[in-house]
């Protein structure tokens, strides 16, 4: 090892320095570069354990489901759904599109080095894998193959015809229908709860941005950026030639930015905090349910959130100073007439502009809305909002939903409205343990479990074979630890060699070891 780097020297006591330099010059070199130096790729055995323990705990973060079994033979589910992109790319057209969706055990399992696109939750989904939606050479390996009675290799079998795919399985979501990358996206998206499928009209529980929920599209801040740059909440203001993060000399652009910093990207005008509301009915599957409308604003329900876009604003505000400029005429022609004509406002007034009539009886009004309809909640609720518009819903909006005779036809095909929805969730993987993610489930343990599993004699023999291996790699590894030199594959074989008595080998280790050129691990 090479000493720390060393004071500045006084001038009186360099001749001692030098000497020191010349009693390890006459250290031979390949003394040095065998025994004193590491190789690069060499670790110490705490370096080992320590990055093992961690590559594990990751493990464990990212898959903590166990993955042995495909949820197919359990039928329709509501539960995560994947799509693999390697086995059904999305085409030009989507006329040569067959799209297939996944479990999250046969994603891992069968399609795990293949692109795949987390669609989350669907409704009623049975798994795709091993079926005619995919190649034969594309096979579930969890389900058992009835011909063969073994486990794997299943394929072509017929997929389940009530399964219903939107455009999520080509990677496009939102009514935008954009390609989701995610290391670009910014903001929040949100599900719907979603009333139908897009063969009924409805959505198909489909992702959206906040932007397009209002008719502002996908990248709505920008707008808010050039609205108010410098406003509480805003982003970074925009210019004609903005200022570019620097990086090692070169650009970066926004997708390095977003995944660097946790950008708080505003909700645009309009749209609830993310805090008030629990479920999400966007506009397709109120448009497809139109019932539905009156509980707009009610207990459970947030206000209507309309969809406005530029155009149909445009549209609005000049219908809106039409009629403003026609009433204004009108009642000026109407002046006119009852300053000529005392008696034109009685009840020969064919305009009816200030004719007033008897006050109609709040029973009468409700009777009128739904009649027969007593004890309905429905009835009792104002009229719906005119417009096209999303509402947001709370916890409890369950609670507050008819249920009468004449609105539970309207639920009957709607459960979710009913109750809320029970997820299936893969039970958590052994190396879970309790569900803890950190520190359980290590290699040794795993390895305790299986031993438990064995019959007695044959867990003493193995009991006994690890100690007597123990007793013999302990004083191997002794010396490393007490010289802090890092474990070369070649001393590993080296050793080995040794315990199997194999001559031939530890001469091709010994002569391995003379010609490793290796560099000392610093931290020591």
């Amino acid at each position: 090892m090479h000493p720390p780097p060393a004071p500045v020297v006084p001038v009186d006591s360099r001749d001692d320095v030098a000497e020191r330099d010349q009693s390890n010059q006459d250290v031979p070199s390949s003394r040095r570069d065998s025994v004193s130096q590491q190789s690069e790729g060499s670790q110490t055995a705490a370096d080992f354990i320590r990055d093992q323990m961690q590559l594990e705990a990751d493990a464990r973060e990212a898959l903590p489901y166990s993955f042995k079994n495909c949820t197919k033979p359990l039928g329709p589910l509501r539960q995560n759904i994947y799509a693999c992109l390697t086995c059904n790319p999305p085409p030009r057209s989507p006329d040569f599109f067959t799209p297939a969706g996944i479990c999250y055990s046969c994603s891992v399992q069968c399609h795990g080095e293949h692109e795949l696109v987390e669609i989350f939750k669907k409704r009623n989904f049975t798994c795709d894998c091993g079926t005619t939606r995919f190649k034969p050479d594309q096979p579930c390996m969890l389900r058992i193959n009835p011909d063969t009675n073994t486990r794997g290799h299943v394929h072509s079998e017929q997929p389940d015809p009530n399964n219903k795919y939107t455009q999520n399985f080509q990677n496009r979501f939102c009514s935008c229908s954009i390609d989701y990358v995610p290391n670009e996206q910014m903001g929040t998206m949100f599900q719907c709860l979603g009333l139908g499928t897009h063969e009924t009209g409805g959505c198909g529980e489909e992702w959206y941005h906040p932007g397009c929920l209002v008719g502002q599209g996908p990248k709505w801040y920008e707008k808010l950026q050039q609205r108010n740059p410098l406003g509480r909440g805003a982003l970074a203001p925009i210019s004609e030639d903005p200022p570019q993060e620097i990086s090692n000399g070169e650009p970066r652009d926004d997708a390095e930015i977003a995944e660097d910093e946790d950008v708080d990207v505003p909700l645009p005008e309009g749209f609830p905090s993310e805090g008030d509301f629990d479920f999400l009915l966007c506009y397709k599957c109120i448009e497809a349910y139109p019932w539905i409308k009156r509980y707009a604003g009610t207990p459970g329900f947030l206000p209507a959130v309309f969809l406005r876009k530029p155009h149909e604003e445009i549209e609005e505000a000049t219908a809106t100073k039409k009629r403003k400029l026609e009433e204004n005429n009108t009642n000026s022609e109407l002046k006119k007439r009852i300053k000529a004509d005392p008696n034109a406002g009685g009840e020969d007034n064919t305009l009816g502009f200030i004719t007033l009539h008897d006050p109609v009886k709040e029973e009468d009004t409700q009777d009128a809305t739904l009649p027969g309809a007593q004890g309905c909640k429905l009835a009792l609720l104002p009229p719906a909002p005119n417009g096209v518009f999303s509402i947001f819903l709370k916890a409890d909006f369950r609670d507050h939903i008819c249920h009468c005779p004449s609105c539970f036809p309207h639920l009957k095909t709607h459960p979710q409205l009913l109750e809320e929805e029970e997820d299936y969730e893969p039970s958590l993987s052994d190396l879970s343990g309790d569900g803890s993610t950190h520190g359980s489930g290590s290699l040794y343990e795993r390895g305790e479990s299986a031993l438990k599993n064995v019959d007695r004699v044959r867990a003493i023999e193995g009991v006994m074979a690890y100690n007597n291996l123990k007793e013999k790699l302990k004083p191997f590894f002794q010396q490393f630890a007490d010289s802090g030199k890092a474990i070369g594959a070649e001393d590993i074989k080296e050793y080995f060699a040794k315990l199997r008595g194999d001559e031939q080998a530890i001469r091709d280790a010994s002569e391995a070891a003379k010609e490793d050129h290796r560099r000392e691990q610093s931290g020591y």
